[in-house]
């Protein structure tokens, strides 16, 4: 058995079997920057059918200065909700001829540097990013001279472009909605308020009691992960002592955690406790009872996002869009949208 590794085709070896030489292949390959005949195109693109050429594309970065690549950071891939945009992101960064390098930092805040200097070391023309707390790397990116994209709420101050929704306005009208069903025992589950956006929910559920005339009660404040397991813990929390009526919490996968927990103590929403989430997804609407939602518009986010990159990102842009209401049985409603 011949265990010598293939030798890899070269342009030179294209040129041999076009009959022309290295350059010409090179202007057929780059389209440019010279132009070439039909005739002689069409005889090296036979040649590379031929030869089974495949361009290097390590080289051909170094020769353009473009990676033809995105990174995308993001603190939790098994989120629906980061998975949803990350899908939209490739799709969209797809259009403009870029690959998009997905990093999961796990909620770790050391794993998301590392990760962000991993893709800036690999040289990606722009980086989108969603920091696991609120103190993202803007140091970091900002001495690589990489285009960057935040996907959240961000100090104005910082300088880096951004996309978001006013979660702060989110979570007040959500905590209204509950307010006009005539539920006044209203608690919230919020995120780690190390992070911006938790902080921001927290804010908006605040606003909307204090407007309402009702004095938030700290006990009812349940700050877990945003996770299934978050939501599950925070209703044994709240079902092993006086509880509210209502609960919004701060994202979909807690309030699919609390359904469960309800479940297991034989209670249910919106009969025993009346939920709505932030950050839906189409799980929202499968679930038993289909779960009220802020939901984002994720598809416009993501167009606009890669847009502000290939535009090369060069002074920090704020583009702020509007949240829908999506109203469904668990907050007491009939199944309707809004």
């Amino acid at each position: 058995m011949d265990n010598h590794p293939a030798r890899r085709i070269t342009r030179a070896d294209v040129a041999r079997a076009a009959g022309t030489s290295v350059a010409v292949v090179s202007y057929v390959i780059n389209n440019g920057p010279r132009p070439v005949a039909e005739a002689t195109r069409q005889r090296v693109l036979a040649a590379i059918a031929q030869t089974g050429y495949q361009p290097n594309d390590v080289a051909r970065a170094l020769a353009s200065g473009s990676t033809q690549t995105y990174g995308l950071v993001v603190p939790d891939i098994s989120n629906p909700f980061f998975a949803k945009m990350a899908r939209a992101l490739q799709q969209e960064a797809f259009k403009f001829g870029r690959a998009l390098l997905l990093a999961d930092a796990g909620d770790d805040r050391q794993r998301e540097y590392e990760l962000i200097t991993n893709l800036l070391r690999r040289q990606v023309d722009g980086l989108l990013y969603t920091s696991v707390d609120r103190h993202p790397w803007f140091d970091v990116i900002r001495a690589a001279g990489t285009p960057c994209v935040m996907i959240d709420t961000i100090d104005p101050a910082a300088g880096i472009s951004a996309i978001r929704v006013d979660e702060r306005g989110a979570a007040s009208q959500a905590t209204r909605h509950l307010i006009e069903h005539g539920y006044r025992d209203i608690g919230i589950f919020i995120g780690p308020l190390t992070m911006l956006n938790a902080q921001d929910r927290l804010n908006g559920w605040r606003d909307a009691l204090l407007a309402a005339g009702i004095t938030p009660r700290e006990e009812w404040i349940f700050e877990v992960p945003y996770t299934r397991t978050g939501g599950y813990q925070a209703t044994r929390q709240l079902l092993a002592g006086p509880r509210p009526r209502a609960v919004f919490t701060s994202n979909e996968q807690q309030a699919l955690g609390c359904l469960a927990a309800l479940a297991q103590h034989d209670l249910r929403a919106p009969d025993d406790l009346a939920l709505i989430c932030f950050n839906g997804t189409p799980q929202s609407e499968f679930s038993v009872p289909p779960l009220s939602a802020v939901e984002q518009p994720i598809h416009a986010m993501a167009q606009q996002a890669i847009a502000i990159l290939a535009a090369g990102a060069k002074e920090p842009v704020l583009h702020e869009f509007a949240f829908q209401l999506h109203i469904r049985r668990s907050c007491g409603c009939a199944f309707s949208s809004r």
